[in-house]
């Protein structure tokens, strides 16, 4: 036990360090571009080419992150290679393969910049609409999204699956978004304060955002068929998105009250219960049917049971929840501005 709370000690220091760096760091760049990559070795030189031209026309300070995220190819020694020559770029390199998620996770850890931009390592993605992203950012919104409008991809096997998520993962998060699998987005550091990913939920990060008061917004960006090298996308991703949306869904309704979910279920547990156990002895009192000629005794018993538990669940998520909440003196709302209080 005394090891577990030394061990979050350290954590928190860390965190705490890495915030105090970022706010007092005055040479911060105006902008992190960030790129997961995984097995990408012959794009890598000439989507480099191509970032450094669209930087270069930006009239910005820019830092460029590579996560590779455990390649087995070469794509790690090319990184190397331009990290030596373009002192812009930094590099971090993931044990192993851990997924798309992990690898965004550690950019926005690593970014300094004042607005952070992910985008994909595979070409299909133009580091010329970064200029139209930052454009749109200056109109006053916190996250836009780029909408991959003329997506080139496979229609029955990339597309039409990617239509029917967006709409799901729109209606059940509350934030239309046309393009929700498209990686290149630009994120005010503020908005991402908070965020925490886990599983597949990179691609829900403006909902998340959305929560914590973020104005979000989208955009068409250019999208090229993939020329080199193999994607890492199908349609066995399709279910785990379908989990996720399924948390998502818990935490954007629930996530302070989970009794009212444990609760509900429970309540529909009892009722079942209630009338078996009522149809039950109606059958015994009215028509003289033994209790062993039905299995309407046992279903009430169980069901009461299951609604038992279902009610002790949801106080155990609600102590949970209030264990969270006040060990970490985290807030359950964000200020987006203060007016007439003293600044610390």
């Amino acid at each position: 036990m005394r090891v577990y709370e030394e061990e979050e000690t350290l954590k928190r220091r860390r965190v705490d360090v890495r915030r105090g760096d970022r706010e007092g760091d005055n040479d911060a760049p105006d902008i992190s571009v960030f790129l997961p990559v995984y097995n990408e070795e012959p794009n890598l030189r000439p989507l480099h080419a191509k970032m450094t031209d669209a930087l270069a026309s930006l009239g910005r300070t820019a830092e460029i992150i590579y996560v590779d995220d455990g390649s087995s190819d070469a794509s790690l020694e090319v990184l190397r290679e331009i990290a030596g020559r373009d002192a812009r770029v930094r590099v971090i390199a993931l044990r192993r393969n851990y997924g798309q998620t992990a690898a965004m996770s550690a950019g926005i850890d690593a970014a300094r910049g004042r607005v952070l931009i992910p985008m994909d390592a595979d070409l299909q993605n133009d580091p010329a609409d970064i200029r139209r992203l930052l454009e749109k950012l200056d109109e006053g919104y916190d996250v836009v999204s780029g909408w991959r409008k003329n997506r080139q991809d496979k229609a029955v096997t990339r597309k039409f699956p990617s239509m029917l998520a967006n709409r799901l993962i729109s209606w059940i998060g509350g934030v239309p978004l046309h393009d929700y699998g498209c990686s290149l987005k630009a994120y005010r550091r503020d908005s991402l304060a908070d965020v925490r990913l886990y599983g597949e939920m990179h691609r829900f990060i403006p909902i998340y955002a959305s929560w914590a008061g973020a104005r979000v917004t989208e955009i068409p960006v250019d999208h090229h068929a993939r020329t080199m090298g193999v994607s890492k996308y199908g349609l066995s991703r399709t279910l785990k998105v379908v989990f996720d949306l399924v948390t998502i869904k818990f935490m954007a309704s629930y996530q302070t009250k989970p009794i009212y979910v444990f609760g509900s279920f429970g309540v529909l547990a009892f009722a079942v219960s209630f009338i078996a156990g009522l149809w039950a002895l109606f059958l015994k009192l009215v028509h003289k049917a033994d209790f062993v000629q039905t299995p309407l005794p046992i279903l009430a018993i169980v069901m009461f049971a299951v609604a038992v538990q279902f009610f002790l669940m949801g106080l155990l998520a609600e102590m949970q929840v209030r264990t969270y909440h006040e060990s970490q003196s985290k807030a359950i709302y964000a200020v987006r501005e203060r007016i007439g209080f003293e600044q610390p």
